[in-house]
């Protein structure tokens, strides 16, 4: 199976932006709610932000490959009102803000990406003034749903309070009537560990030896977790994963009790001491992609062996066409105002229709299809139903549960969904 085990983010410094980003949800200055004319050339084109570079650069061959996969699925079957689809090439780059000015110089209508969620400002700020939407697939900071964008933001990746909660219901879905959340000191651990703890607060689950260390020091977290009972372990942390999982091992843990946050799950194998986590279960954000959906991508990049981000990438660019097909115009206020409809999303500005009165389809060709013959739709996408809120953050947060055997290898092991 072709899948990543591996996700990566970094923190967003937003204090003084989120002053300045008033009331979100509000219809003035938000570009989700607005009523639109139309403003576009005619031409849907399409950009993305490759922010990956180094170690990182595995991550942009699976984005890449999903959103050409979209714009030729689309081509196929009529592109954006007869005419093609265009897709702008992306050049990798961690100067997030040059890069997003090349592609308003190219006269993108919509760009996918960044990976990164510290590299969101310095595209959102570049975007919205050119009024050229932004859907990352991968930004899981909490902090940019309030980040001041004009509508012009959207993220098909749940967030990581969303996170929280969808390792709160594993543990709950294993029997657990306790936790200990042992976090890495720092904004990771922080962000998901503290959305953890009060999502376990909040179902009902005490909290029994929870604890923060430094590093990856874990084993004195870890020996006091299991001295104080807990029925789950949930351990947060992103920085020397496998040292980190070493030391929850000398502590004593055992892998039945553990349950990982997604920057910790990846193939450990003899990295980690015989069955140091057997029976340990872990998170990744988005669906696990379908049989037909991997032959698809391998298609269109033969050889991709990850497919980290692809899934949320082909939905970002999927919800991006009809989007466009919706508003019968290429422009990026046009699409912005309608991206909350076609995504099954509750709100929607006056006049236009609500999921209620949509027609629920999958499968980007079949859904414009049934817009060509005037049906509304609602798009659940290869990462599962994405309904966006007011802020372009989608309201059901979709993850892959993985389970992990004696060889410290893990498999895709279900799903876990949460509501926002």
């Amino acid at each position: 199976m072709v899948h990543a085990l591996r996700r990566t983010r970094a923190a967003v410094a937003v204090a003084a932006a989120l002053a300045l980003a008033g009331c979100a949800a509000g219809v003035s200055g938000n570009a989700r709610l607005a009523q639109t004319e139309a403003s576009g050339d005619g031409v849907l084109r399409i950009g993305m932000l490759l922010d990956n570079v180094g170690g990182q650069a595995y991550l942009n061959e699976a984005q890449r490959a999903a959103v050409q996969l979209a714009v030729q699925q689309a081509n196929a079957v009529g592109g954006h009102k007869g005419r093609p689809i265009e897709f702008i090439a992306p050049t990798p780059s961690t100067d997030t803000a040059a890069a997003a000015r090349r592609l308003v110089d190219a006269k993108a209508d919509v760009v996918i990406g960044p990976t990164d969620s510290s590299h969101a400002p310095a595209a959102i700020d570049v975007l919205d003034k050119a009024k050229t939407v932004l859907i990352s697939p991968a930004n899981l900071d909490d902090a940019l749903s309030a980040y001041p964008s004009g509508g012009y933001y959207f993220r098909t990746a749940p967030t990581e309070s969303a996170e929280g909660a969808a390792l709160v219901a594993l543990a709950k879905a294993g029997e657990a009537s306790s936790v200990a959340v042992l976090r890495e000191k720092g904004s990771y651990g922080s962000a998901v560990g503290g959305a953890t703890s009060a999502a376990a607060k909040a179902a009902g689950l005490a909290e029994k030896g929870s604890g923060e260390f430094t590093g990856h020091d874990a084993r004195a977290a870890a020996a006091s977790a299991l001295a104080a009972g807990a029925d789950a372990v949930i351990v947060v942390a992103r920085d020397d994963p496998q040292a980190v999982l070493a030391q929850v091992h000398d502590g004593g843990v055992p892998g039945s009790k553990i349950i990982l946050s997604d920057a910790l799950v990846a193939p450990y194998g003899t990295g980690l001491a015989g069955s140091a986590l057997d029976g340990a279960r872990g998170l990744v954000p988005g669906a696990f992609p379908n049989a037909s959906f991997q032959s698809d991508m391998l298609k269109q990049a033969p050889g991709l062996a990850d497919m980290t981000f692809a899934a949320e990438a082909y939905d970002a660019a999927a919800l991006a066409i009809l989007a466009a097909a919706d508003a019968q115009d290429d422009g990026g206020p046009s699409i912005a105002s309608h991206l909350i409809s076609v995504s099954g999303g509750a709100i929607a500005p006056s006049g236009q229709s609500t999921s209620a009165q949509r027609t629920k389809c999958t499968g980007l060709a079949n859904c414009l299809s049934l817009e060509a013959k005037g049906t509304h739709v609602d798009y659940d996408g290869q990462s599962g139903p994405i309904a966006f809120d007011a802020n372009g953050d989608i309201t059901t947060a979709n993850f892959t549960v993985f389970k992990y055997g004696a060889g410290n290898t893990a498999r895709p092991a279900g799903n876990q969904s949460v509501a926002r």
